[in-house]
């Protein structure tokens, strides 16, 4: 078996070529750069782990329920589609749909691998460098770790969604060094935090909850640095350059905001894609799915300054406006701290196996 027929659709080229714009940059500055910045680095060196190790990959999982979500998160329940679905078709779709999220997902890692050693390339500051440097080290480990969860407890592959391929390459072919730091740091990276953590706090299994504990430690710092590289520029853009990366940011939150629609589902099981969709748009968890993806984007790109009456409008829009109240210092502390929890814990576990199997050792000899 080859990598494609892996792939529930086909895909014919299995490397895709996007010519990157702008200019490889250099500094001759080595003073000390900004403390946030360096302080962010330190941090990077300092939270750097192995996947093959941290993550306990004997743990069991349902492949017709990854997460072990409840039926009410199911996007089409209450829907005729899913009345009218026999059991055998709904585990179908449950298998599917797993794959799909975590295709997704795996794919994303993978432009962000290749974005933020765009960024070490592009950006013109030292301590950026820096940082950007231990984001490609972050990102290599998230494709290896959901390559390997894929690959070995699904089985199943879906090629990127279409969305997503066009804000990344829109992100790469822009020779502005700062256009990658948008698209990738800020809208990629602040949805895929968000929704890691949607599905990281609802999952019942153990292994799903792990794995993404750990990605969004990482992941919150690479929020971070998008916020703190770019909040100092943009403060001295001009009227019209800021227009021009406020577009940018109501198109790309207009393709995040489909990215996970799931479409691709619908279409290759030949389900009514139409109806589907329809329900998907209009129904309560798709709504509720909504306002807690942009929980990160939004206040990140309000506290960066691009928040003119297009932006305010469009994530009215999208019925997200009220998201930029949230404190997002505060919740990426948050996401360190579970990461955290979920160390101790497993930590835990492991020191209960030792004891158990050195009473049983014990007991085994008071026998003999």
């Amino acid at each position: 078996m080859t990598m494609r027929d892996r792939y529930t659709t086909p895909v014919t080229d299995m490397t895709w070529e996007v010519p990157a714009a702008g200019a490889a940059r250099f500094s001759w500055e080595y003073d000390d750069g900004r403390d946030r910045l360096l302080s962010l680095y330190q941090k990077g060196k300092d939270k750097q782990w192995d996947a093959q190790k941290r993550i306990e990959w004997d743990l069991p999982v349902d492949v017709n329920n990854v997460a072990g979500l409840p039926d009410e998160f199911n996007p089409l329940v209450g829907s005729d589609i899913w009345e009218r679905m026999p059991q055998d078709g709904r585990d179908e779709f449950g298998r599917h749909q797993g794959a799909w999220l975590f295709s997704q997902f795996l794919h994303g890692e993978q432009g962000a691998l290749t974005v933020s050693a765009r960024i070490v390339e592009s950006v013109p500051d030292l301590d950026s460098k820096f940082y950007a440097a231990t984001q490609v080290m972050d990102e290599a480990r998230h494709v290896e770790l959901y390559k390997k969860f894929v690959d070995e407890k699904l089985g199943m592959y879906y090629p990127i969604n279409q969305d997503l391929a066009k804000l990344l390459e829109e992100s790469l072919t822009d020779g502005r060094w700062d256009l990658p730091y948008l698209g990738m740091q800020v809208l990629i990276e602040g949805l895929a935090l968000a929704s890691f953590g949607l599905y990281r706090d609802m999952s019942t299994n153990p292994l799903v909850k792990q794995l993404l504990a750990y990605v969004m430690q990482d992941e919150a710092r690479h929020v971070a640095f998008g916020r703190l590289a770019l909040k100092d520029y943009y403060a001295e853009l001009t009227e019209k350059e800021r227009a021009e990366r406020e577009e940018f940011v109501v198109e790309g939150c207009y393709l995040m905001r489909d990215r996970f629609k799931g479409r691709e589902i619908f279409e290759n099981l030949g389900m009514p894609v139409k109806e589907c969709m329809e329900y998907v748009d209009n129904g309560p968890i798709y709504s509720l799915y909504q306002s807690l993806l942009f929980s990160r984007i939004v206040p990140c790109v309000r506290d960066i300054g691009l928040w003119g009456d297009k932006v305010q409008k469009a994530y009215a829009d999208m019925g997200v406006l009220d998201a930029a109240k949230g404190d997002l210092v505060q919740l990426m502390k948050q996401d360190e701290e579970i990461a955290e929890e979920v160390d101790r814990a497993k930590h835990e576990r492991e020191l209960a196996e030792r004891r158990a199997e050195v009473q049983a050792a014990i007991a085994d000899g008071a026998a003999e």
